[in-house]
């Protein structure tokens, strides 16, 4: 049987993600020990299918590839990804900490400002921060289509 790609959430609430990630990156002393935690939250992420890892998945706007899917299940929205380059897959980990197991109208009251607030945006390149702007902005937009079908 093979794993489930999709990222279940460890958090109850997004905010509560939201808070664990800051709590997290507070105790790090500086940018170098939070990449390599970014980097190892990456590794830990489910194993995503190669056949995902094509177009049809690709997040357009990222200076890496990153590929996403996104699951509707029991009114709520689940999501799995990768990129080939570890920083990201690491930054791919904390959006799906946050965003991943949650209902669709929890997703669109989760404001992805918690990026800036968390330090991330100004920490990476102009590019990588984008990145992922543009991976946020994907997975409220799949939430919103979600909604809209139900």
């Amino acid at each position: 049987m093979t794993p489930d790609p999709f990222v279940v959430p460890e958090d109850a609430t997004a905010a509560a993600a939201i808070a664990a990630l800051a709590d997290d990156l507070a105790v790090l002393d500086d940018w170098e020990e939070r990449y390599h935690y970014i980097i190892e939250l990456g590794r830990k992420l489910p194993h995503f299918p190669d056949a995902w890892a094509d177009d049809a998945h690709r997040v357009p706007g990222c200076q890496s590839r990153v590929w996403m899917e996104a699951a509707a299940r029991d009114g709520r929205m689940y999501y799995a990804g990768t990129s080939d380059a570890a920083i990201v897959s690491g930054l791919i980990a904390m959006l799906l900490r946050v965003y991943s197991g949650r209902s669709p109208a929890e997703i669109a009251a989760t404001d992805p400002k918690f990026l800036k607030e968390l330090g991330l945006l100004e920490a990476l390149s102009t590019n990588r921060g984008n990145g992922i702007a543009a991976m946020a902005r994907k997975v409220r937009e799949v939430a919103a289509l979600s909604a809209a079908q139900v």
